[in-house]
């Protein structure tokens, strides 16, 4: 198999992986919105937290598919679930970040099966972050199975404030 035949299979998986995390995106940032109209803005703070971390794994995704040559994908690998219940999102990205990380699994070892230790050890990378999302949106699940509205009254009225993101628009306000 040529050079060029081992990087485009490599690209092909950062697209694929990089299209996951833009559905992932769009999904959590939907419901950081829904969590924050619902005042359970810890929760929201979080989700909205973690939205971010995908917007990186995407970035980095992006920059490598450039480094090797191709065009990073802008389509989203499903559609935005909407109108889900407090009840339904920590399971359901749960779910979403176990699927995540057995897909970048796979990935991977497409890398190391090409010869693009740089590309695997990126998804390395990635892994590990989703393996703490997957923990953190698990044991929001498991509490709220557990304890109920209990846990979300707790919860009810907390800030959400994860303040403004530093960015162009941002650059030049002070802190």
């Amino acid at each position: 198999m040529s050079r060029e035949e081992k990087k485009k299979k490599v690209i092909d998986v950062l697209n694929r992986a990089k299209s996951m995390e833009l559905q992932a995106i769009h999904q959590y940032m939907h419901q950081h919105y829904i969590l924050d109209d619902k005042d359970y803005g810890e929760l929201a703070a979080n989700v909205k937290l973690i939205s971010i971390d995908e917007m990186r794994h995407a970035e980095a995704m992006a920059e490598r598919i450039m480094e090797l040559g191709g065009e990073p994908t802008s389509e989203l690998a499903g559609p935005v679930v909407k109108g889900q219940e407090v009840e339904e999102i920590f399971p359901f990205n749960a779910e979403q970040e176990e699927e995540a990380i057995d897909a970048y699994s796979q990935f991977l070892k497409v890398c190391m099966d090409n010869g693009d230790s740089i590309t695997a050890k990126l998804f390395e990378m990635i892994i590990d972050h989703e393996q703490e999302h997957y923990n953190y949106f698990d044991s929001i699940d498991d509490h709220i199975k557990t304890l109920g509205s209990s846990y979300l009254s707790r919860i009810a009225g907390t800030p959400a404030g994860t303040g403004p993101a530093k960015g162009f628009a941002f650059a030049d306000q002070a802190e």
